[in-house]
């Protein structure tokens, strides 16, 4: 895929069917933990609207998992993100990401969250342009300590984004 496909990309609300595309990216991405694909199947039926997916000629070559946390729900929480290696499409990762939190600010949505290793430098730079773009402050910290995990895993580090203006 070229540069050029940037204009053919199309950002739409997942529905089931694409459970088993997505849990195809995902499987094959070393970095991201691997879900069923019923999981997607399900998460796209109950969170469709908080979730997004980019295409290209109908082929699936992004995604974006997310919810608004029932206990806050001016909370919006990006659960899971990944792009197709090698789509060709600059700053794809970043556009899904701008887009999903922009259709949650629009419906009221005022914080914006997510949980990263402390290594994934460009997830961190995506989340601090995003809050640079929005004048929106940044806090950081632990939220899930390794230990709450099975073998090797990394801490959860929890960046909230917010208030953010709409």
């Amino acid at each position: 895929m070229s540069a050029d496909l940037r204009e053919e990309v199309v950002f739409r609300t997942p529905e089931p069917k694409d459970g088993q595309a997505v849990w195809e990216m995902v499987s094959n991405d070393r970095q991201l933990d691997t879900n069923s694909p019923y999981y997607y199947t399900m998460w796209f039926r109950d969170f469709a609207h908080e979730s997004l997916v980019a295409t290209v000629r109908d082929e699936i070559v992004g995604f974006l998992t997310g919810y608004r946390r029932p206990d806050e729900p001016e909370t919006y929480v990006v659960w899971q993100e990944a792009v197709r290696p090698r789509h060709g499409i600059p700053n794809l990762g970043v556009d899904i990401f701008e887009h999903a939190a922009a259709q949650q600010i629009a419906d009221g949505a005022k914080y914006v969250e997510a949980t990263v290793s402390a290594n994934n430098k460009p997830i961190i730079w995506v989340l601090k342009k995003f809050a640079k773009a929005h004048a929106a402050e940044v806090e950081t910290g632990v939220l899930f300590p390794s230990d709450y995990f099975p073998g090797e895993h990394h801490d959860e580090v929890l960046y909230r984004i917010g208030p953010i203006a709409s």
